[in-house]
């Protein structure tokens, strides 16, 4: 198959009139500067956008969760009742419309931070990993790549409170039930099988050390100043330094939010390697605050994006708020450049997909063509597309080679009807 592109994002910046090549699912070509040939994409060009942190059922709570002021736990509460109700259709319907929606804004893979493992009562299924084996197979039938990170899930509270209510759904009961159960996952095609540990407070200190040295390995990282604190109360240090005692912290691990982090904390996480997700719209929905992105790219963390609770799936505008969130905290401009916060967006390393994320020879065949026409980009410089494009510009998705979305449309299915049908 033959691409032909009027502008596209190679080497991190705007190239001109771009052929590209493909076979087997890769770029066996890319050639800018070339006559016209081949299917032709028009607007800018570029590779596929990568969705590192997701919750696929918090979709349901758009728009819901807004009739009075409230706060991060209370909105946790509303959460709890989605998660509460939810059996393995369900939760298949719900999370391929949600990744349905997310192929429309130019996503070809997803990190699914799963957590949501067992019956109401917190009983398993016969299939112990049937509620995981149905984002799976979701991902895979909307198009997408999906890594499925396995949440560790223990406790309540830092100090070691039992899960309750329908937190029993997210609990194996003790570390060796977790390990237990996940040893028969498996990589394939479209999934890879990576771990997560839900926070310090879902996650005994003593358990912290068996997780060192997966890859990838995602966690919860000082969203709520609340978590900080009950940090320092048990184990006398912060969260981050708390996970570097247990050797949490290397490269292969993605600290999400790291919103309340101290100086020392920016060093450990820049120092070892450590990646950060930002995950900016929910950050702002749950009035998380604003983390320091900058220090912590200066410090060597890579940084990746994350739509979490899916009040907006757009990682445009994810990657701009990054920018624009720095711009409100120190009243100054131009803290990242568009291919910073572009490198970010395409961040498929941080999800073990090395492999994808550039339009370059070898890698996958991952393209997202985004218009230069609408109300919103026409006029506009096409490397500064970040600054202005919505998922809703986006015209054309291949994954693997595989046209997922053509004229804006999903290729497979109807997803606002999906989407209806599933939060119905």
């Amino acid at each position: 198959m033959t691409y032909f592109a009027e502008y596209a994002w190679v080497g991190g910046r705007v190239e001109r009139d771009v052929t590209l090549e493909v076979s087997g699912g890769r770029f066996t070509a890319v050639t800018p500067g070339s006559a016209p040939g081949g299917t032709r994409l028009r607007g800018l060009v570029l590779p596929g956008l990568a969705n590192a942190h997701s919750h696929a059922f918090h979709r349901a709570l758009r728009g819901r969760t807004h009739g009075d002021r409230g706060s991060f736990w209370t909105w946790r509460e509303l959460m709890y009742e989605v998660a509460g109700r939810l059996d393995p259709d369900g939760y298949y319907a719900l999370a391929r419309a949600v990744y349905g929606e997310m192929a429309l804004a130019g996503v070809t893979s997803v990190g699914e931070f799963h957590y949501l493992h067992h019956g109401p009562d917190g009983t398993p299924y016969a299939d112990p990993n049937e509620m995981g084996h149905a984002v799976v197979r979701a991902a895979r039938d909307a198009g997408l790549r999906i890594t499925l990170l396995d949440t560790l899930y223990l406790t309540s509270t830092v100090d070691g409170r039992p899960l309750e209510g329908v937190q029993r759904r997210f609990g194996d009961g003790d570390l060796d039930g977790w390990l237990t159960r996940t040893a028969t996952l498996r990589d394939g095609e479209h999934v890879r099988i990576g771990a997560a540990l839900h926070s310090v407070r879902a996650v005994p200190a003593h358990a912290l050390t068996a997780l060192a040295g997966r890859a990838p390995l995602h966690l919860h990282l000082s969203e709520q100043r609340a978590e900080n604190e009950q940090c320092r109360a048990v184990h006398g240090c912060t969260p981050t330094e708390l996970l570097h005692r247990h050797g949490i912290l290397r490269p292969g691990t993605t600290a999400v939010h790291a919103t309340h982090l101290t100086g020392d904390d920016v060093k450990l996480l820049g120092g070892s390697g450590t990646g950060v997700c930002l995950c900016p719209t929910t950050e702002r929905d749950l009035a998380d605050g604003i983390g320091p992105g900058r220090a912590l790219a200066d410090a060597g963390s890579p940084l990746s994006l994350g739509s979490d609770s899916h009040a907006v799936v757009d990682l445009f505008e994810e990657a701009r708020g990054v920018e624009l969130d720095e711009r409100l905290a120190t009243e100054r401009r131009g803290h990242f450049s568009p291919a910073e916060l572009l490198a970010a967006a395409t961040a498929h390393t941080a999800l073990g997909w090395d492999d994808a994320g550039e339009l370059a020879v070898g890698k996958r065949a991952d393209l997202v063509a985004v218009s230069l026409d609408s109300v919103r980009t026409a006029g506009i410089d096409p490397s500064g597309l970040v600054f202005a494009a919505t998922a809703a510009d986006v015209t054309h998705v291949v994954a693997d080679g595989r046209t997922i979305v053509a004229d804006g449309r999903h290729t497979g299915f109807d997803v606002a009807a999906a989407l209806r049908e599933a939060i119905a």
